[in-house]
């Protein structure tokens, strides 16, 4: 069956390309190709592209949706990102381009590739400043949990600021200056082993804090009432609904956002056929809502309507000094911490892109790129007093667009199937659905700004 009538590609042997099994188009074997990255290493990295800060508010999300209504939830938004994703490999191997801007741009033309670029610059800055403005928010705390408290007050390592220009000279800038997204297997690996530590202690710790939970302990948030607590709270909802629950979805897609790093990805795969990538993309999300379901089921029979936004803060309030509390909160943050540079390559990539077109590597426009982003994004994460409702409203447009709005278009703009097909009644829904998601949480997001305002 022909997949795209203007870009049957045949290889000198006569197989048509562009199917499951043949090489990416481009890298295939006509061409001198170094080894690529393993597919373990490209699963690891695509976890850790999944898998960041979200983790920290799926509780959150469960205690204003319920338990079967969370599961419905996030099983529908697991399965949509790989559906996805499935029709970007598969824009992929039909037309030879490996580039999410220039999927774009076939589709779109120049305003389709400016369109892919911006929002992946956005998006990809915006996850980055949240995630170090978390380390420079939460570090300090942790590294103090660790101290006695009969040291110096105004020690350095107070000062979220300092240590985060320490921790982006030392840590993030050598990691994101890697010319290679394979070159963060090892990281990405590391990475998720801390999460799993972070997903067994909250199973463990749910036998450690007593329900209704304890009245002398005081609420850090001025949203809860702990004091109040009783009986009536420990019983799981399985469903709710509420205004907040306007934002689980946004929450959701944004935790299964891994679209941006995708391409790169599968470009750098060792072999890479649209099988052999879908495969470590099954296995990826698979995975990440495994751990997703068990930490958000755990942190929320833990305290159930009193989950905080941010899981840690209860476990903070509660076990302030246990060990278990403070070495994975370490592990979160350095979890985070690695998170960075595997998403700071996909923002290099569209910069790189959008201002300078396609060209051989450059060293000297790498580092510019790499150190002017890097340096935007830490003065985001260093001078802004509060950015989760700025990045908010940046998460709920650009996710949307990423994870469903794009991919459904551009496959029914580029791919000759017919409508009736099921890939491009799937396309459609995925616009549909993701428009309906990126408006609703834009809608919300403005009336909760004015009414507290």
């Amino acid at each position: 069956m022909s997949i795209n009538a203007t870009t049957d590609v045949y290889s000198e042997n006569g197989v048509a390309e562009g199917t499951e099994n043949t090489p990416l188009l481009g890298n295939g074997p006509s061409q001198t190709r170094v080894r690529g990255a393993s597919f373990v290493s490209s699963v690891f990295n695509l976890m850790n592209a999944i898998m960041g800060s979200g983790i920290l508010g799926l509780a959150y999300v469960m205690a204003n949706t319920g338990v079967v209504g969370f599961t419905i939830l996030l099983t529908a938004v697991a399965s949509l990102a790989g559906y996805s994703i499935h029709l970007l490999l598969k824009l992929c191997d039909q037309t030879g381009i490996n580039s999410y801007e220039d999927l774009g741009e076939k589709a779109l033309k120049k305003p389709g590739k400016v369109s892919v670029g911006i929002a992946i610059i956005i998006q990809n800055i915006g996850a980055m400043s949240s995630y170090l403005f978390i380390l420079k928010s939460e570090l300090p705390a942790a590294i103090s949990n660790f101290v006695s408290s009969d040291g110096p007050g105004n020690a350095w390592y107070e000062d979220g600021r300092l240590l985060l220009i320490i921790i982006a000279v030392c840590v993030v800038l050598p990691l994101a200056m890697l010319p290679k997204i394979g070159f963060l297997g090892y990281t990405s690996s590391l990475s998720f082993f801390f999460v799993l530590y972070f997903v067994v202690v909250v199973v463990i710790k749910k036998w450690s804090i007593p329900c209704p939970l304890p009245n002398n302990a005081t609420a850090v948030s001025n949203d809860l009432q702990i004091s109040n607590s009783t009986d009536s709270d420990c019983t799981p909802k399985l469903f709710v609904i509420s205004s907040k629950s306007a934002y689980a979805i946004p929450t959701m897609a944004f935790s299964f956002l891994c679209h941006t790093a995708i391409l790169p990805i599968y470009c750098e795969l060792d072999r890479p056929t649209k099988r052999r990538m879908q495969n470590a993309t099954n296995i990826s999300i698979s995975l990440s809502f495994m751990l997703y379901m068990i930490s958000a089921l755990f942190g929320y029979l833990t305290f159930y309507a009193h989950a905080e936004s941010e899981l840690l803060l209860g476990y903070s309030t509660y076990l302030p000094r246990d060990v278990l509390v403070m070495t994975v909160r370490f592990a979160i943050l350095i979890s985070v911490l690695l998170t960075v540079p595997l998403i700071h390559f996909p923002a290099r990539k569209a910069v790189n892109l959008l201002l300078f077109g396609v060209r051989p590597f450059s060293w000297p426009i790498h580092i510019i790129t790499t150190v002017s982003i890097l340096g935007l994004v830490m003065l985001m994460a260093i001078f802004m007093p509060d950015i989760r409702n700025v990045f908010g409203v940046v998460g709920s447009t650009t996710s949307s667009c990423l994870l469903f709005i794009f991919p459904g278009i551009f496959y029914l703009k580029i791919s000759n199937q017919p409508l009736r097909s099921v890939d491009s009644i799937g396309a459609v829904f995925l616009v549909v659905f993701g428009v309906i998601v990126g408006v609703t949480s834009f809608t919300v997001i403005v009336i909760t700004w004015k009414s507290s305002a």
